[in-house]
């Protein structure tokens, strides 16, 4: 996959280019049946098959407190990549960009820089400025500029016929811990990236089980509880179990990200790690001693050996 991270980097327009274009948070089932239907357009035309994706969120620009997002800019990339489309154009999101009118961001940039010949979107695809464009003003242009414009079909929930996958839904599954449900939506377990940083060194110490306490940017995070996960660094996968709360034990009151990584023994601080999440086990509970929460983990533990597979 060819990436493009400025539009001045497209030196000519690509041959008979199919675009779908969008923000693809999550890269859900819904975006990769999209990235799909791209894909079999453009090899019925010999073509390029191309996907549009914005950063920041254009949300996240124009509102600095918009939700959290599922994927971070690397892990979308590499989502998207998986799909084998041939050319992904990660437009920065400025507000120059943000002011381009409808027609100017289908002549300027679809029709002369990337050579649209076919545009694939969803049923609510708005573009330009304010979001003046519909679907109905890309048909006119593909009318006008000669390129073919296609809506695909939602995709439903596998347990709600009439409601379609959204980032949205499964936003709204994540913070709520329904993780498996969520999982059936995003094709794969969900995921964050964080930096491990320094915790309140009680873990080892206190309760007999370290903890890898990482850091967020910006991510959606899973509703507080416990859960059984899998921990991947570097080129290894583990087995773990994560708490994510305010450890009320303890009484300090601190939102924290803990990860304790079965059979592991390293030193990750200031290291990158990934936790797909894959069973909620329980809530943040408080416990009448430290002996008892050290039992709960135990059992905790034996409960996440079981359900995970690696």
């Amino acid at each position: 996959m060819q990436l493009i991270e400025r539009l001045e980097d497209i030196k000519q327009p690509y041959k008979n280019a199919v675009i779908t274009i969008g923000n693809f948070d999550g890269v859900h089932i819904g975006h990769q049946a999209l990235f799909q239907e791209v894909i079999e357009k453009a090899d019925s035309i010999v073509g390029t098959s191309i996907a549009m994706t914005f950063d920041p969120h254009p949300i996240k620009f124009l509102n600095k407190n918009g939700p959290p997002q599922i994927t971070l800019y690397e892990q979308k990339i590499e989502l998207i990549e998986k799909s084998n489309i041939d050319v992904l154009i990660c437009t920065p999101f400025s507000k120059e960009f943000s002011e381009l009118t409808a027609r100017q961001f289908v002549e300027d940039i679809l029709v002369k820089r990337i050579g649209v010949k076919a545009v694939i979107v969803g049923g609510d695809y708005m573009f330009g400025r304010n979001r003046e464009g519909n679907l109905d003003l890309l048909k006119t242009y593909g009318l006008e500029y000669g390129f073919e414009v296609i809506i695909a079909d939602w995709i439903n929930t596998s347990d709600k016929g009439n409601e379609r996958i959204s980032s949205t839904k499964i936003r709204e599954l994540v913070m709520d811990g329904q993780i498996e449900k969520a999982r059936k939506l995003l094709g794969r377990h969900y995921q964050i990236k964080g930096t491990v940083v320094t915790g309140r060194n009680r873990g080892g110490k206190l309760l007999g089980f370290p903890t890898a306490n990482i850091h967020l940017d910006d991510e959606l995070c899973p509703k507080i509880g416990v859960y059984a996960v899998t921990v991947q660094y570097r080129d290894k996968r583990y087995k773990g179990v994560a708490n994510i709360g305010y450890s009320p034990t303890f009484d300090d009151h601190i939102y924290t990200i803990e990860i304790h990584i079965l059979d592991f023994n390293e030193n990750i601080y200031r290291e990158d790690i990934r936790v797909n999440f894959i069973k909620r086990l329980r809530d943040e509970i408080k416990f009448s001693d430290i002996h008892a929460l050290s039992e709960q983990i135990k059992t905790d533990i034996a409960v996440a050996r079981r359900i995970i597979s690696l």
